[in-house]
């Protein structure tokens, strides 16, 4: 076995042992009490749920066993309830896949179309797979105060320097915590994303808890409130695409909500940041 195949095995084993612990026994029928010495399922009661030998479980979660099957992921995902965000690490962990080469930059076609939606009021922004921020346009380099320049990080903004920018802070960084896992998953041994983790892991405790929670999760709709210092309060609804051909490239698109008050403070920002 060797060393990467090694590592690969140990974060499977530390994803399977940490969600086997967040599974509340009377949620998949078994009992509960305070009696129980374990947090979550025990082994026994997970092998027999996802109808596996109570033999191989430990192995797995041990990082004794060089490639699970998928049949044997299936029924371990089942079993956790993991989300799809979640069954796509489990398989991610389990059998690493050459990935795209990230690519150094965006399309100049794409970059053209972010300032030209900035006039309808649309903060956009491109992000790679370690949510460096490449491209932006105005509305949103007013939206996001201090982090749309040459180098920016959106994990490094968000838990060292958003403040209380997000009315929604947990929830952005336990999604930020979970984007950087699902893509250790998708790009194992990216020296520079290792580095990202790890200066995050010294500068946040946050950060430290949540990523020793291996937390799975991928936002790609939803509603980010937040607290602006210009215009105040937003609600601003988001989709986040994957960009073709971009080696991991996102673009993130925010509008209002038809409430008028989010499209009018918008508009406030927009006419103050021209």
């Amino acid at each position: 076995m060797n060393q990467q195949t090694d590592g690969v095995n140990r974060e499977l084993g530390a994803f399977l042992r940490a969600r086997r612990s967040e599974v509340a026994p009377q949620d998949v029928g078994l009992a509960g009490g305070s009696r129980r010495r374990v947090r979550g399922l025990r082994r026994e009661e997970l092998a027999d749920l996802a109808g596996i030998s109570v033999e191989s479980l430990p192995r797995l979660e041990q990082g004794r066993t060089e490639q699970p099957s998928a049949s044997v992921l299936e029924s371990l995902s089942r079993a956790l309830g993991l989300s799809d965000a979640e069954r796509a690490h489990l398989f991610d962990l389990a059998a690493p896949r050459p990935r795209p080469r990230p690519s150094g930059g965006v399309r100049p076609e794409l970059a053209r179309l972010l300032e030209r939606i900035s006039g309808a009021e649309v903060p956009a922004l491109v992000t790679g797979h370690r949510l460096d921020v490449l491209a932006w346009n105005r509305l949103a380099d007013a939206l996001f105060p201090g982090l749309c320049r040459p180098g920016a990080n959106l994990a490094r903004y968000n838990f060292l320097h958003a403040g209380d920018l997000y009315a929604d802070r947990e929830e952005v960084l336990r999604a930020t915590v979970g984007q950087l896992r699902l893509a250790t998953g998708r790009h194992p041994g990216d020296p520079a994303l290792v580095s990202l983790i790890g200066e995050l892991s010294v500068h946040s405790e946050r950060f430290r808890v949540l990523w020793a929670g291996r937390v799975v999760k991928e936002r790609i709709s939803g509603v980010k409130r937040f607290r602006h210092p210009v215009v105040g309060e937003l609600a601003l609804r988001y989709e986040t695409l994957d960009v073709p051909g971009g080696g991991g490239q996102r673009l993130s698109l925010l509008h209002p909500e038809p409430d008028g008050v989010t499209e009018e403070s918008l508009r406030l920002l927009a006419s103050w940041e021209a």
